[in-house]
Order: C-alpha cells, then structure tokens, then sequence
C-alpha cells in the first residue's frame, strides 16, 4: 500500500472523508459519453427486445440469488451477468464513420443495436418470453439503458449497506479492506439511490428476500405481470457460477433459497456507510 493510500485510510477512519481527485472520482462514477446519446429514431424496427428488465443493485446484495429465482420462472430468462454495456462499437476509418453517419447512425446508436442483438439473441435461445440482466455495474449507467431501451423495466435490490461491504471485503480480502470495501461498495449504492431517485420500479430488500421469498417473489411477478409459479422458490443447479459473472458460494449452489446474515448492530455500522443506512431505512435517522 502506497504512503496516499496510508494517508487517505487515516484521513477516514479519523473523519469519514477521503480526499479523491475531482476528475477521477467523476470518471469512476460516470464516464464522460463520447457522442450524442438518443433513443431509438423507430423502436419497432431498431429494437428487437421488448420490455427487458434490469436488476439494479449494488455489488455483494443478493443479485445472483434473485437472477436465479427469476431464471426458474418458465416466462423469465436471466443469464449470468452480461456486461452488455462495455461492449462497444469502432468506426475502423473515416469512411466507414462517414457511411454511417449517411444513414443516420452514431456510434452510441450503433452500440444500442449491438446491445439489443446480443440480450435478443439470448433471450431467443432460452424460448422464454422476456430477458433479465442482473449485472451490478449497471447502476452507473441507468441513464443510458432507458434511453437505449424506452420500455426497460426496474427492480432495485436493497441491503443493509455494511453488510454488503463486509461481503465485498470477504469475496477479495487480498485486494481490499474493510475501509476500501466499504468504500468502493459506497459507489454502487449512490448509483443505485440515484436511480431509485429518477426512474420508477420496484425495490426488494435481500433481508426480505430471504426470510419471505415466497412473498416476495410473488410481488416481483405482480410488478412484472407474469403468473407467480412455485418453481421458482427452489431454483436448482446454476449453470454458471463463477467469480466476474455471479455470487460462486456455496449458498446459492445449494439451489434454494438460505437463511441470510443477521443484521448489524447499529455502533457495528461503518461512520461512512450511516448515512446511507439511514437512507434506506436500516438505521433511524440521528
């Protein structure tokens, strides 16, 4: 660990504040877009999918669990995370750029028809009737799914937010600490708020999810107008279980749905994670 590291660690344990450069912090929460971004100029014939649905969540909250709960459903398909945003698309050479550009493509245009290729094809291949994206790192680009896909549906997935950092520091010990965990898992929940904030959908809390499943799922099927089926509260064997992709641990291999964490006591609460506790209603307000 380097002497800022050393310093900026104190700097929280002392304050609850770090010190980030302006430009960096920005960058980590949102990229800066390259090219206009706009919805599609005909979503009957640039869009094949039809009202996908997006599970935002912060890392370590439970998203893999209910990725598999909905992926039991005969109705519902939702694959191992896709990361469907990352892929992008490169002109090659200005004529290329220039022969787009003649039938009215930019590249984010480009990129949204990409995007929707790829999540149709899976859904196709499953023979299920609506596709689900449970990828965490979503949350940073909320503004950019709704405009690529108009009709995209929500589910916001809560946690008490220390567990979710004490979970994110076991999932990797040796590449952060507690701090950093908490920290870095702070990023995803203001992405996640941020979304709550500005589009409408459905919140689910892991802690619910967990101790009602039945209950819960079937408001999840109410909001996604699809029949509740009670397959979906023993999930089986998952197909894909691996680090990048998923939750690997033994909880969800167990292929139903298990007893999760007690709740942290209030002074077990990280100083830097109250204030989001607090918001989301794990911790009263001081």
């Amino acid at each position: 660990m380097n002497w800022q590291r050393t310093v900026n660690n104190a700097l929280v344990r002392v304050t609850g504040f770090q010190l980030n450069r302006p430009e960096k912090a920005e960058k980590a929460e949102k990229a800066p877009e390259r090219e206009p971004i706009r919805p599609p100029a005909d979503p009957v014939t640039d869009r094949l999918l039809t009202a996908p649905i997006f599970i935002l969540s912060p890392v370590r909250s439970g998203s893999t669990l209910l990725r598999a709960l909905l992926n039991a459903h005969s109705m519902l398909h939702a694959p191992h995370e896709l990361h469907v945003r990352r892929l992008t698309v490169d002109f090659g050479t200005p004529l290329s750029r220039k022969a787009m550009e003649a039938l009215g493509h930019n590249r984010a245009d480009l990129e949204h028809l990409l995007w929707d290729r790829v999540l149709h094809r899976e859904l196709v291949r499953s023979g299920k009737s609506f596709v689900v994206d449970k990828t965490p790192a979503n949350a940073f680009a909320y503004e950019r799914i709704t405009t690529c896909w108009p009709d995209a549906r929500f589910v916001f997935l809560l946690r008490h937010p220390a567990s979710i950092a004490r979970s994110w520091h076991e999932a990797s010990p040796e590449r952060r600490t507690h701090q950093e965990a908490a920290l870095d898992a702070l990023r995803y929940m203001k992405a996640v708020q941020r979304a709550r904030r500005a589009l409408d959908g459905l919140t689910v809390r892991y802690e619910d999810l967990t101790e009602n499943p039945k209950r819960e799922t079937r408001r999840l099927c109410d909001f996604l107008g699809v029949p509740w089926e009670t397959g979906m509260l023993d999930y089986g064997e998952q197909a894909v279980l691996q680090k990048g992709l998923g939750d690997w641990k033994d909880k969800i291999r167990s292929g139903s749905v298990q007893r999760g964490r007690d709740l942290p006591a209030p002074e077990e609460v990280p100083e830097v994670l109250r204030p989001m506790a607090v918001t989301w209603d794990y911790l009263a307000a001081p």
